[in-house]
């Protein structure tokens, strides 16, 4: 198939398969992509189907007369609905992400008092707790690996482009199979996302 294909040519072609084929791409792309700044929790497959759920919802609602490309459209789309689905997700302990937020804080404060790095036992002592305490607080927070969509800096403003280099400590690839988890969760889909995928993935 011609990959230099248009949407419109695609959209008139009336085929669903080679329009997945050609726009899944862009899918893979932002999942990995944003998949370097996410603790190893999320799974690349648990993104890439919500992202084929937003490029579904890109196809029904572009308007081509907007002025934007179908790719920048459908390129917001589906990184709003994998951050979406991540905030569902309630992957971050609350306890957890309030302690990283509070010693965040609280180092943050003793840099601009004392002008250098705080010791752990100053920051213990601001935030009024044992080293003891404060050293298990970090040691939950390193252990889950785990941070919030915005701590990570991830917005839903613009996509990233494709080579931008990833700096993140956050690094990993999902070792389960993605075919195993589309089809779980295409079960539990509406009939008509369901069918699409299945006609792509099977």
């Amino acid at each position: 198939m011609n990959k230099a294909l248009t949407y419109d040519q695609y959209a008139n072609q009336n085929s669903q398969k080679a329009f997945l084929e050609k726009y899944s791409v862009l899918v893979k792309r932002i999942a990995h992509h944003l998949l370097g700044r996410l603790p190893p929790s999320v799974q690349v497959e648990d993104l890439i189907q919500a992202g084929m759920i937003g490029l579904l919802e890109a196809q029904k609602n572009y308007d081509g007369s907007k002025g934007a490309s179908f790719e920048t459209y459908a390129g917001i789309r589906i990184r709003g609905a994998m951050l979406d689905d991540i905030r569902r997700g309630d992957w971050v302990p609350r306890s957890v992400h309030k302690h990283s937020r509070e010693i965040s804080q609280a180092i943050a404060v003793l840099e601009g008092e004392l002008n250098r790095d705080p010791s752990d036992s100053e920051v213990a002592k601001f935030m009024g707790l044992s080293l003891d305490q404060y050293h298990s607080a970090l040691t939950d927070i390193n252990c889950s690996r785990l941070v919030g969509i915005d701590d990570l800096g991830i917005s839903d403003d613009a996509i990233v482009p494709a080579d931008e280099e990833d700096d993140s400590p956050f690094k990993g690839v999902a070792d389960e199979s993605f075919r195993k988890a589309l089809i779980d969760s295409i079960k539990s889909l509406p009939e008509r996302e369901a069918l699409v995928l299945s006609l792509y993935y099977d």
